[in-house]
């Protein structure tokens, strides 16, 4: 292929964190190990989200926080595609690009690492007003309603930033993180807890790589297709759409859990106030059985909440994301909404 794939380098963009470079590192050894001829370059450069470290996430108003200086390197065709963690991209992506893979999904539940201190203990054993530091709104909203006795507060920074300010200094008791980060970091020894649903449903995407691609370059996208793992596409398309129908995003509280299980696909769906004394929380399910069809033609690209899935049949993503747009329907519909202003405008003031 004088001007095709096979005779260039495939460059590929990335964050600069330690963890962002683990997580692209994986997928371009995947790609490697299926095209063996190509050759990868990767391309390291920072966001708005890794600059601005003083304020919390959800204060500082910008969307694509962690993706937009990615995506301009990706229009400009500095590189050929971009790895992301799946919770980072927003749920309508800008025109002109696509979720072109979505990776086997790695554990995607929250976890609790204690200060050397509470070595042993779990969250329900910590001290009244122990501090945890956590800088998302929805650990927070959901843990101050299970755990009244503890305090939270913001923290922010990179996974190793966060664990040195929780070891070196006294401040937290003990700080939540994404399991999935720790374990890729290999620092697995680290978890003390994992809050299951019944204490924390997770971020909508969380645990799932995400590799974006320009929408109309056939090339690559078909190269990183074959990265898609089939459930975790269905699980993450009924989260996104979930997500997208309540207009949800890191300034309010959002929490998802799925779970595919003989062909039947399990969408929980919560929205919380931001002290958690207000919530709602549904579940509902349906079959996504469907035989993979040949779709050639101008049907050929269809997106789902930014995913374009070709090798996963088109029914069932399709099944997938209308759960996500009834669940969160079925919660507008018992007052969502309200729940979800008054978080914004909280978190705004």
């Amino acid at each position: 292929g004088e001007n095709g794939v096979d005779s260039r380098v495939i460059r590929v963009g990335t964050r600069r964190s330690q963890l962002a470079r683990i997580q692209t590192d994986s997928v371009v050894k995947m790609l490697r190990e299926l095209y063996p001829d190509l050759r990868f370059e990767i391309v390291a450069m920072s966001t708005t989200g890794d600059k601005i470290l003083d304020t919390a996430l959800s204060k500082i108003g910008e969307k694509s926080l962690f993706t937009k200086e990615l995506e301009s390197a990706l229009e400009r065709n500095e590189v050929d595609l971009v790895v992301h963690s799946l919770k980072d991209l927003p749920t309508s992506l800008p025109p002109g690009f696509t979720i072109g893979a979505v990776c086997k999904r790695e554990n995607p539940l929250d976890a609790v690492v204690f200060h050397p201190k509470n070595c042993g203990k779990t969250l329900s054993l910590l001290p009244e007003k122990s501090v945890i530091g956590t800088s998302s709104l929805r650990r927070a909203a959901q843990l101050k309603k299970k755990f009244p006795h503890l305090e939270f507060r913001d923290i922010r920074g990179n996974l190793n930033t966060r664990l040195k300010k929780l070891d070196e200094k006294e401040d937290f008791s003990a700080i939540i993180l994404a399991a999935a980060g720790l374990k890729r970091m290999g620092w697995e020894n680290r978890i003390g807890q994992l809050l299951g649903p019944e204490d924390c449903l997770y971020a909508v995407g969380q645990g799932a790589l995400a590799v974006e691609v320009r929408a109309k370059d056939q090339e690559i996208l078909n190269m990183v297709s074959s990265l898609h793992d089939a459930d975790t596409v269905l699980c993450c398309i009924a989260e996104r759409a979930f997500m997208k129908r309540l207009e949800g995003g890191c300034s309010v509280p959002v929490a998802v859990n799925t779970l595919l299980k003989d062909d039947q696909l399990y969408l929980t769906g919560a929205v919380y106030s931001l002290d958690g004394s207000d919530s709602l929380k549904e579940t509902m399910q349906t079959g996504v059985s469907y035989p993979h069809q040949n779709e050639d033609g101008p049907n050929d690209d269809v997106q789902h909440v930014g995913i374009t899935a070709k090798n996963v049949p088109g029914q069932a993503q399709e099944a997938a994301e209308n759960l996500g747009v009834e669940l969160a329907s079925l919660l507008l519909s018992k007052g969502a909404k309200h729940i979800l202003s008054v978080a914004r405008q909280l978190n705004d003031a």
